[in-house]
């Protein structure tokens, strides 16, 4: 379906309001956190944080890669905050959480991209929560599974990093991400015994052979869970959309995934990688979603 300036009635999303919402924002506000949410303008902000839940972002809310698809601010990263993996392990813990997921910008000025970092918010969470099933959202280290290693030492239930799109439209709308390397990190993680999950959109040009030749991969990788969701262009100066895929197409790609043996795909327009994270991770993490108040995503 070739996209027009107005988006079908199936990408209306819940407009933010309510006292969860507000309590949600108040308490990142009040931690001093960075959400996906806001820096990445997802259109779930208004459903999730009336849920009682938000994505936390970790190391920063600037990025150093540039890629075509993304609303998060590029440029040249500060100074990480030394004080944050103990202030989202106190977020986790004011909200008692049941399911957490953290994720983080591209850190590639930083010597271990990041890792030690990621390490230490993962420990600072478990110790302070030791009830909390924690879901990880990592950029893909250069490949340096070295570093990969730091972050999956600290023991998260779920290793999440995206491949985003088809192997064709890697570079063009990825720039400095390469396909083998991410799944070469995904591959690493799950033959360290980790469960894994990846996500990629719809709408950036593929044609159909190439989104099932994608999942066709993501399973012959051992991929535990898949996430597809609708491309949707931040700003004019981001990569064109291509298409509006209908929710029965979404439908589809959740069935063919499912018959190539991915164990749970959440596959919609508005779905992201910490979307209803809590009720994907359930068949792995054993930890029951209590009520619509128990998960951070910290994507």
């Amino acid at each position: 379906m070739t996209p027009t300036t107005r988006k079908p009635d199936w990408l209306r999303a819940k407009l933010p309001s309510g006292p969860a919402y507000k309590a949600t924002r108040q308490l990142v506000e009040s931690n001093k956190l960075h959400t996906v949410c806001q820096s990445a303008q997802c259109p779930n902000i208004g459903e999730c944080w009336s849920r009682g839940t938000a994505t936390v972002m970790i190391l920063g809310n600037i990025c150093t890669r540039s890629c075509n698809f993304c609303a998060i601010q590029v440029g040249r990263p500060t100074e990480y905050d030394l004080g944050e993996p103990a202030r989202v392990a106190d977020a986790v813990a004011k909200m008692g959480l049941r399911h957490c997921v953290i994720t983080s910008v591209a850190r590639d000025d930083l010597k271990d991209g990041g890792a030690s970092v990621w390490a230490a918010t993962i420990r600072a969470t478990k110790y302070k929560n030791p009830q909390c099933a924690i879901e990880v959202l990592v950029p893909d280290f250069k490949g340096h599974l070295d570093q990969v290693d730091i972050v999956l030492d600290a023991k998260p239930d779920i290793f999440n990093h995206n491949v985003e799109t088809v192997e064709r439209l890697q570079r063009p709308v990825r720039v400095q991400a390469r396909y083998d390397r991410s799944r070469s990190v995904l591959r690493h993680a799950k033959s360290r015994g980790f469960t894994t999950k990846t996500g990629i959109m719809l709408g950036l040009g593929e044609t159909q052979e190439e989104i099932a030749q994608c999942i066709r991969d993501i399973a012959s990788d051992k991929t535990d869970i898949l996430t597809i969701g609708q491309y949707l262009q931040p700003t004019p100066q981001h990569w064109k959309i291509a298409r509006w895929a209908p929710p029965e197409e979404f439908a589809h790609w959740k069935k063919f995934g499912l018959e190539l043996g991915i164990g749970v795909i959440e596959s919609g327009p508005l779905v992201r990688s910490s979307y209803h994270a809590d009720e994907q991770s359930q068949k792995y993490t054993g930890v029951e979603h209590l009520n619509t108040q128990n998960t951070l995503a910290a994507h």
